[in-house]
């Protein structure tokens, strides 16, 4: 049996080296990556944000300095981005919680209008007499609309529990109903002589502010920092010891990984589903009272500037962790606030938007590893 020698190559040629890029699928991700890929994303959006502003006309510079001005200038602008931030916290953590299952609760916004309006209806039924103290009626407003929102977001999670519904549809459309079923008692039997409001709510159901303490403190005069703060925050770290401290938190967890190790383990994932979509509806729904009992004191059409859906943008930026909800909730509340202030007035939400792209496009970084090769062409 003969062979034939392999051929060689001739003196004075070079080899030619080929790079090929392949995307490979991380098997186990950095601690530290999801925070640099935030970070990095959101330095891009900004990026991006200012040279589209540029090709506007308008100076980015100038604007980026100025939302920082007008959300973080003075004591008292800090106090409005907190009040701003506020709802943002608990919608944030609405969705956090059901995203960590990888249920995709949309509606957020509808839960907050229905905690809203079942926290005035303890006020406009009333449940309560007139003249019943703050002391029964903040707690009564409290559960009134946490049941508010947890009944409507339960309706979702049951569909998708038992019926396989897409969560995705479901509470999106359940958003529009909330808006018209405020609309509805807003111009209807709550209208304030036909205008699109109620009738502002007694001081007893009012949350206490920091201005409230002036007397006691001179430094709080003027700040609107209301009690609803306390909320969030309180809400954060009960959400967080929910998730990495308990057993059902554990369960979560698992199923948001791998629904079928779940089931094989012996959880209830259906059973799950529903608790996780009414505790997310709860914290939007306390979103919704804290709003009209501690900035508006009345039930009214436009009481939310999106903010259901901006706290989607929020846990994203967090990477569902109840901490960096509080965080990136005060980064958004401070660009609503100053959005008040730039026109056009659509340059806050393009940049929530671009952040929002730029986020999901991180995703590719976490999931998967770029591995370039080398190899003779």
């Amino acid at each position: 049996m003969t062979t034939s020698a392999p051929a060689r190559q001739p003196e004075g040629e070079r080899v030619r080296l080929a790079r090929t890029i392949r995307l490979e699928r991380r098997l186990e991700v950095p601690r530290w990556l999801p925070v640099a890929t935030t970070i990095g994303a959101i330095v891009v959006a900004l990026v991006i944000s200012g040279i589209i502003l540029w090709f506007a006309g308008g100076d980015p510079i100038a604007i980026f300095v100025h939302i920082l001005r007008s959300s973080f200038g003075s004591l008292g602008v800090i106090s409005d981005t907190l009040v701003t931030a506020t709802p943002l916290i608990l919608t944030g953590l609405a969705c956090a919680l059901a995203f960590r299952m990888r249920l995709w609760n949309i509606g957020a916004e509808g839960q907050f209008l229905m905690g809203a309006w079942g926290a005035s209806a303890v006020i406009l039924i009333p449940l309560v007499p007139a003249g019943t103290p703050s002391i029964i009626t903040i707690p009564l407003m409290m559960v009134a609309g946490m049941l508010a929102g947890a009944l409507y977001g339960a309706i979702p999670g049951i569909l998708k529990a038992y019926r396989d519904v897409n969560e995705i549809i479901v509470t999106l459309m359940l958003n529009y109903i909330a808006a018209g079923w405020i609309a509805y008692w807003v111009f209807g039997p709550w209208s304030e002589a036909g205008f699109q409001l109620t009738a502002q709510f007694p001081k007893s159901a009012w949350l206490p502010r920091l201005s409230d303490f002036a007397s006691s403190v001179p430094a709080f005069g003027g700040l609107t920092v209301h009690f609803g703060l306390i909320f969030g925050i309180v809400a954060a770290v009960v959400v967080r010891f929910l998730l990495f401290r308990s057993g059902r938190g554990y369960e979560i967890r698992l199923i948001g990984d791998s629904p079928r190790a779940a089931r094989y383990a012996g959880i209830n994932v259906a059973r799950n589903t529903v608790i996780v979509f009414a505790m997310s509806g709860a914290l939007a729904g306390l979103a919704g009272m804290s709003e009209v009992a501690g900035v508006v004191h009345r039930l009214q059409l436009v009481i939310s500037p999106g903010y259901g859906f901006t706290a989607i943008i929020v846990a994203y930026i967090a990477k569902l962790h109840p901490y960096g909800v509080i965080i990136a909730a005060i980064a958004f509340g401070a660009l609503i606030l100053a959005g008040r202030e730039i026109q056009p007035s659509g340059i806050p939400s393009m940049i929530q938007g671009i952040i929002l792209f730029c986020l999901i496009a991180s995703e590719v970084v976490l999931r998967y590893r770029v591995r370039i090769e080398r190899r003779a062409a």
